[in-house]
This record gives C-alpha cells, sequence and structure tokens, in this order.
C-alpha cells in the first residue's frame, strides 16, 4: 500500500511550520511597513509644526515689535552701514479716518500730563506747537481714558537704544483700526535725548502711527526708515528714574523685548 507524503504525520508537521514561518514572515514585513508609514508621518507632522512655528514668529515679529526700530538696525546705523531694510507694509492712504481728532484741536498749545507706570508717576509734556496732530491724539485718548491699563511690553537696554514702549492691549496687539499720521517733528540727526515721548509706528508707513508711544530713558541713536524718523510728541517733566528703574531689572530675553518686571500703565491723565 502506497502512502501520500501529504498523509504522513512528519510531513505535515513540516507543512505546518513551513505556514508559520511563512505568517511570521509577512507579520514582520507588515510591522516593518508600518514602522516606516509612522516614520513618514511623524516627519511630515514634525516638518509642518516647524513651518508653523517659523510662520508664528515672523507674524509675531511683524505686529507686536515691528512698530520700532529694531536694536540691529541701530548697531548697523552705529557701523556706517545701511539698516536693514523693514518688510514691506501697504501704506495707508495719506489721510485720516473721521476717529482721529484734528490738528487744530492741539495747535500752538502745550499740554500737561502724569503717566502712572506701576503706581509710580511720570509727569510729561505735549507740544502741540511742533506736533499738533500728535498732541491731539494723545491728548484725546488721555481725556478719553483710552490708555488706561494698557501694557509697556516692550523695552530695550542696549549701550545707545534705550527705550520704554507703552500702549499695547493686555494681549500685547494694538488697534489696528486708530492709524494716523503725517509725521512730525522728526530729528533730522536721529538723535533722541533722555526723556523724549515719540509715536510708535508701523515700518516704512508715514500714517502708521497709532496709540502706542515710546519714553527714551537714555540718549538714542535711531536711524530712520524709509518713511522717516519718529514723531517727538513731548518729553518727560518728572519721573524719569521710574523708567530706569525699570529698565535696570532688564528683559527678559536679550536687550529688546518684553521687560523682567511686567509694566501696566495704571493711568495716562492729560490736561
Amino acid at each position: 500500500m502506497s502512502v501520500r507524503m501529504e498523509d504522513c504525520p512528519v510531513a505535515k508537521r513540516n507543512v505546518r511550520e513551513d505556514r508559520r514561518r511563512i505568517q511570521l514572515m509577512d507579520a514582520k514585513a507588515e510591522l516593518r511597513r508600518g514602522k516606516e508609514r509612522r516614520r513618514r508621518r511623524d516627519n511630515t507632522i514634525a516638518a509642518t509644526a516647524t513651518a508653523a512655528a517659523v510662520v508664528l514668529a515672523a507674524v509675531l515679529q511683524g505686529t507686536v515689535f515691528a512698530s520700532n526700530p529694531t536694536a540691529s538696525e541701530y548697531a548697523a546705523a552705529q557701523a556706517g552701514l545701511e539698516a536693514p531694510t523693514p518688510s514691506a507694509t501697504p501704506s495707508a492712504a495719506p489721510s485720516n479716518g473721521p476717529q482721529i481728532p484734528k490738528p487744530a484741536a492741539a495747535a500752538g498749545k502745550t499740554f500737561t500730563g502724569s503717566l502712572v507706570l506701576n503706581g509710580k508717576p511720570v509727569g510729561f509734556e505735549l507740544d502741540g506747537t511742533k506736533a499738533p496732530q500728535a498732541a491731539a491724539v494723545f491728548s484725546s485718548l488721555g481725556q478719553a481714558g483710552t490708555l488706561n491699563g494698557r501694557q509697556c511690553g516692550r523695552l530695550t537696554t542696549g549701550a545707545s537704544f534705550a527705550l520704554l514702549q507703552c500702549g499695547q492691549k493686555a494681549d500685547g496687539s494694538a488697534d489696528p483700526s486708530y492709524t494716523w499720521g503725517p509725521l512730525e517733528n522728526t530729528p533730522a540727526d536721529g538723535k533722541y535725548p533722555a526723556g523724549t515721548i515719540a509715536v510708535a509706528r508701523t515700518a516704512g508707513n508715514a500714517y502708521g502711527n497709532g496709540q502706542e508711544f515710546f519714553i527714551v530713558y537714555k540718549d538714542t541713536t535711531i536711524p530712520s526708515d524709509s518713511a522717516g524718523g519718529y514723531t517727538v510728541v513731548g518729553h518727560v517733566t518728572s519721573g524719569l528714574d521710574v523708567v530706569q528703574a525699570i529698565a535696570a531689572q532688564g528683559v527678559k530675553t536679550g536687550n529688546d523685548g518684553a521687560p523682567v518686571t511686567p509694566v501696566t500703565i495704571d493711568s495716562f491723565t492729560v490736561k
């Protein structure tokens, strides 16, 4: 009697083992394919997250600190180099909206005021003769209480580039609907003495002034950009040491950014 190989117990066992080996090999191959798919997916996610972070950083840089010259621009000017070209910003039409007070409201007048930072007063004057449009804007903001509760979110502490920028909302943003011009009383030599109060604006835009201003607490040279300089609206009459004390505590990172000590405008009043 003949015996077929497939009926032999040994042959059957070998077939089963061959099938298990094939199944194991298939399982390992599928595992490798799965790992490769996950690796490609993770790489794609990481690349997307990195690109998003770069875009976010660019947006923040453009929205939070683009309204004033940077320390690198100042350093370039000091070295006799051309300052970096500001990022392109569409210029507003050369006119102001109906919510912007007319320069005639401040022309020829001097306004006195008080800026209270973290409970400490800084006295100042606004010059309606040299900067009537700017004086009209900030006297109006003071009378309306618009700046009360706002932040001073930018501090620079360079050797000769020293300012505290104020007027941002609690989230660090400005009011994009409140823009005006033109530039007034801009120093021809780019020199802003200690105690100067000037208007922050969008880079390269003479009608990009807003509700933010900066106080120079040490003699500073600020290079002009494609639009010109920065409107000097007034000067500190008392309490400059309050700003200098804030500056002495430093910047959170580097020498241009948020101050170590958060600074709030308790009140900004103008008479």
